[in-house]
């Protein structure tokens, strides 16, 4: 009544916290169930409602129902579960009908509450699946504004490269004017040496002379003006280009930014725990835009005033002009005057009134090319206006990504303090289902025929299929007679390894938890013990106990690391061989034992047993090897099998001649909770038992099965101790009990496989393994205990 099939209950109630739902909001589980999420519903009934319907849930069971059926919508608080993990036990000594009905109810409500969990694991997984593809649309928007980035920058230096044309251009322009200014200059030169000549002729001109002196320092002076307005633009054009430098390292920057904003996704996508380097990157990057922002306000101001400055001095250039044309009008009336008397004078005046139109027209030519740049001016001033609002746009958005990625950090940490949470109440529901069924459990397997086997067409095994016997009965035929046996599980002969694997997974996961676990075969030769246990490693279908076990080990290691776990494994494998313990380790261990005493492994060493305070086994000079790998365990088997005592008899042609155990040590430290354990897994496969009559055992051969029938004698012995409570229990008599005694004494959380053969002319030998099974399956062992440690693991865990 003990059998409570809980495959899977460790990764669904692994993310589940216990203060999940308050008291005060209750989630309704039923309706929603298809949409995966739990809503809230109305009030649901409390505990003692659920105990009075037990006899509903249980009847539509009874009627071929689901467990726990979906139509009912049950929920619990924490102090239910609470409630429900410390309810014990109640009744008389000797009422195990009224016990088994306790246990069958309470198992019942276990169904109910890991049921209820696993529909809450589920909203907790869509909730998980929801943040991620926020995340990812986060993502997505940092690279759209990124591109548009890099798309302003481009336009930016196009304008750029334009305005370096355009300051070529006045480059040459300014070249061109300066020539004439220099012919104007040697005009006036020329001018000056006729009004020289003309004084001499006539001593009035010499007035008019010396104003045409003063107008040619008045040029002079707006030479120098020019000469100063264009080296005023070769320092305007030399602050374009280093303005045009400073964008391009800005570039390279951004670029650069860009380079360790990706590293920094993809460190995001591995670990979010890198979310906050990844923030501090974009500030930095805020803060260049912020700089480059701030440069291109202190350039636009810069130029307002070049503008300004060039206004002024086209301002002052017209009052040059117009004094000038003044100045030339008034030349042109005294000119005339004395046309008369000095033709060269007039026709030098006639040139340089030609030069003057020309000096006009260049005028007009630059007001039309500093209006054009106005225009440009203007065109540049609103760009930067509208890349001053994408900027504010930009850092908008920016502290809209913060917000959300503060908020998913947020959530993510509350997430993985509930998986903590989870985990942990996964360990006590767990425990407390596997102390429910019994610390001690027997299974029973029934191999196939083979062809060696007597055939027959008479059905020897039978399976009963009623409702409380059914998967757990199993009913031998001798001589007309049924002798029915009833267990925690029976494997018929269609039975897989991944059948039978999944009945003991959480059996193997409590070895992880910290728990000492032991799980062995028993039955007569032939009956598949080692099959059972060992089985074909190579072939993935037919692998036994002891390599599907270790996989989930390492497997089950491997994904706890994201919580925090480091593991470190000790393997070890021994053979107690007539009475001897063997290290099928040792070096001197010699391959290919077959049909010898194998005395090479270990000579002249006494293994001797020894169990500490704390109820661990140790066995002095066992060779202890580290494992990191399923790898490197395979070989160890390998090399174990090679070196294992087998001979020939017969009942089997490779009969294991004796006793195998291989243990596997477990230390591990979670670094962020500080939490230790300690865990052992024995796995165990005892040689056959058999009759002499039967064997054909004959010199060593009668010894081995003399000694193995007495070891096993002895482990009935301990069991029958046991189950009598008896104050002496004599584990002492045999190195395989005593070596079992921290399994079989409570300590240990124990399972016995008992391999039963087909085979007709082994109906008696199965009867009496059955009754042997069943004497261990009525044994009450004290709880086990988990193993922790005060002292720090680091120093052992060389491997996860």
């Amino acid at each position: 009544m003990r059998v409570f099939n809980f495959l899977g209950a460790a990764v669904a109630t692994r993310n589940i916290s216990t203060g999940d739902v308050p008291p005060d909001k209750r989630r309704k589980i039923g309706s929603a169930r298809s949409a995966g999420v739990a809503t809230v519903g109305r009030g649901r009934q409390p505990l003692a409602a659920v105990n009075n319907r037990q006899d509903v849930v249980a009847s539509a069971s009874d009627m071929g129902g689901a467990e726990g059926s979906e139509c009912e919508s049950v929920e619990f608080t924490k102090e239910e579960v609470e409630a429900l993990l410390n309810e014990k036990v109640k009744g008389k000594k000797f009422d195990v009908k009224g016990k088994m009905e306790q246990m069958n109810e309470h198992i019942r409500k276990l169904k109910l509450c890991v049921k209820w969990f696993q529909e809450v694991d589920g909203g907790h997984v869509q909730e998980k699946e929801k943040l991620r593809n926020t995340l990812e649309s986060s993502e997505r928007k940092l690279t759209e504004t990124e591109a548009a980035m890099t798309k302003k920058e481009e336009e930016f230096n196009s304008i750029l490269t334009e305005l370096k044309l355009k300051s070529t251009l006045l480059q040459e322009n300014l070249a061109k004017e300066e020539s004439e200014k220099l012919d104007a200059i040697e005009c006036h030169r020329r001018e000056t040496e006729a009004k020289v000549t003309a004084e001499k002729l006539q001593a009035s001109l010499r007035e008019e002379l010396g104003k045409a002196e003063q107008d040619k320092l008045s040029a002079n002076q707006r030479v120098i003006s020019l000469n100063d307005m264009y080296k005023r633009l070769q320092e305007y054009n030399t602050s374009l280009q280093q303005y045009n430098t400073k964008l391009q390292t800005d570039l390279a920057t951004a670029n650069e930014s860009l380079k360790r904003v990706e590293n920094e996704k993809a460190t995001i996508v591995q670990n979010l725990s890198t979310l906050r380097g990844h923030y501090n990157a974009l500030q930095d990057q805020l803060t260049s835009s912020k700089a480059s922002q701030d440069e291109a306000v202190k350039q636009k101001e810069a130029l307002l005033k070049e503008v300004n400055c060039i206004r002024g001095e086209l301002q002052h250039a017209r009052e040059d002009r117009d004094r000038q044309c003044t100045q030339v009008q008034e030349l042109t009336a005294e000119i005339v005057k004395y046309k008369e008397t000095t033709g060269k004078s007039v026709a030098e005046l006639d040139n340089l009134s030609l030069k003057s139109y020309a000096l006009e027209e260049t005028c007009s030519s630059q007001r039309e090319q500093i209006h054009v740049l106005q225009h440009q001016l203007a065109a540049a001033t609103e760009k930067l206006k509208m890349s001053d609002l994408s900027v504010v746009e930009t850092r908008t958005e920016f502290e809209q990504k913060k917000r959300a990625m503060s908020e998913l950090e947020y959530r993510l940490a509350d997430a993985e303090l509930k998986l903590v949470e989870g985990e942990k109440l996964r360990k006590k529901l767990h425990n407390t289902i596997l102390e429910l069924k019994g610390n001690i459990r027997v299974f029973c397997r029934v191999r196939p025929m083979l062809p060696d086997d007597c055939a027959t067409t008479e059905t020897l095994i039978s399976y009963p299929m009623s409702m409380e016997s059914l998967g757990r009965g199993i009913e031998l035929l001798q001589s007309g007679q049924k002798y029915p046996f009833t267990f925690d599980k029976v494997f018929d002969h269609e039975a897989s390894q991944q059948d039978v694997f999944v009945e003991i997974s959480q059996l193997v996961q409590s070895a992880l938890d910290g728990y000492k676990v032991c799980i062995f075969a028993y039955g007569q030769t032939g009956s598949g013990k080692t099959y059972t246990m060992m089985g074909v490693p190579e072939a993935y279908e037919q692998k036994g106990l002891i390599p599907r076990s270790l996989e989930q080990i390492f497997e089950t290691s491997q994904s706890l690391q994201a919580q925090g776990w480091k593991y470190k494994m000790q393997a070890s494998m021994l053979e107690i061989y007539n009475e001897t313990i063997r290290d099928l380790l040792s070096v001197n261990c010699s391959s290919g034992l077959d049909l010898t005493r194998a005395e090479n492994c270990g000579v002249g060493k006494q293994y001797a047993i020894k169990h500490d305070a704390n109820g661990n086994t140790h066995v002095a000079d066992l060779t202890i090897v580290d494992v990191c790998s399923m790898k490197e365990v395979s070989r160890l088997l390998r090399q174990a099998a090679q070196s294992r005592s087998v001979g020939k008899t017969d009942m089997n042609e490779h009969s294991s001649r004796s006793h195998f155990v291989f243990t596997l040590r477990i230390f591990g430290v979670n670094e962020s909770t500080e939490q230790q354990v300690q865990g052992v897994l024995n796995l165990i496969d005892l040689a056959g038992s058999e009759r002499l009559s039967r064997s054909g055992a004959t010199g060593d051969r009668l010894k081995e099965t003399q000694a193995i029938n007495k070891s096993l004698s002895c482990l009935s012995d301990v069991i029958f101790a046991l189950a009598k409570k008896d104050d002496h229990v004599p584990f002492r008599n045999s190195k395989l009990t005593y070596l079992l005694q921290p399994c079989l004494g409570g300590d240990s959380k124990t399972l016995m496989f008992v391999n039963v053969s087909p085979d007709p002319l082994s109906v008696g030998e199965s009867i009496c393994s059955l009754r042997f099974a069943a004497r261990v399956n009525s044994c009450e062992i004290g709880i086990a205990r988990r193993q922790t440690s005060t002292r720090t693991l680091d120093s052992r865990l060389s491997c996860g």
